[in-house]
């Protein structure tokens, strides 16, 4: 299993994509921490690290799908392009030791980004002299919320781009979701619950509400969102599931 995760690291090797993940990234933080300095000129009894984690985990309903959906499509279109399905076959790799293979290509890829956000927030409240100094259990919950979605997301963009060879509907999904991540606190709650891609904000430590012109925050009950977690993995592992059974059954 790590030969084939080696591969797919070797594979990979000028396709430049950790450096891509952290360019988008240090835009979107670029954004948001903008945003928050902006907030706290205005309103300096928001300085702190709520307003600050809020506003990035909306910014990661807009940038993780996409960046969900261009990563996956990169990994899964060298073998469209070089046709290599059937070659890698012939070396003895299974089909679905291949999709894992790709899956924890992409998870450590996104892995790398979480990491990235977290000591980026952390380097941000730091400069800002937020109090406390480092709120790790609000650090941690931002981070798990957020990898627990894209890992999700990973599972249904590697679908779609092992089974349609043209990248462009993988990508264009990958749009899409960002633009219901981006509004899904305005979407019905039936609705948000059913859209994988909503729970970068649902699952959030922190919910906004924006009352009589003012934007609030207020830290969520952990004891609400771990069963929303747990079936979120639940769904990631379906979707994972699912999608090795049909490259297992498919005649690549």
């Amino acid at each position: 299993m790590m030969n084939a995760v080696r591969l797919e690291w070797y594979k990979l090797r000028r396709k430049r994509l950790l450096w891509m993940i952290t360019l988008l990234l240090l835009v979107e933080l670029a954004w948001a921490f903008m945003a928050t300095s902006v907030s706290i000129s205005r309103n300096p009894e928001h300085a702190g690290w709520e307003p600050l984690i809020g506003t990035v985990s909306s910014m990661n309903g807009l940038f993780l799908p996409i960046l969900t959906a261009i990563c996956v499509s990169r990994i899964c279109d060298m073998e469209h392009k070089g046709n290599t399905w059937k070659l890698l076959r012939t070396v003895m790799v299974r089909p679905g030791q291949l999709y894992a293979a790709k899956f924890m290509t992409a998870s450590i890829m996104v892995l790398w980004g979480c990491i990235f956000q977290g000591f980026s927030i952390l380097a941000f409240g730091m400069f800002n002299d937020f109090d406390p100094a480092v709120p790790v259990v609000l650090l941690t919950r931002f981070l798990l919320g957020t990898m627990i979605t894209t890992l999700a997301i990973i599972t249904l963009q590697l679908w779609i781009s092992v089974a349609v060879k043209n990248q462009a509907f993988a990508l264009s999904l990958g749009m899409i979701g960002g633009f219901i991540g981006l509004t899904a606190d305005l979407l019905p709650s039936g609705l948000r619950r059913l859209l994988v891609w909503s729970y970068y904000s649902g699952l959030s430590p922190i919910a906004q509400s924006y009352e009589s012109e003012q934007m609030s925050f207020a830290v969520r009950d952990i004891g609400t969102m771990l069963p929303v977690m747990a079936l979120l993995a639940v769904v990631g592992a379906v979707l994972y599931l699912a999608g090795n059974i049909y490259v297992s059954k498919r005649e690549l």
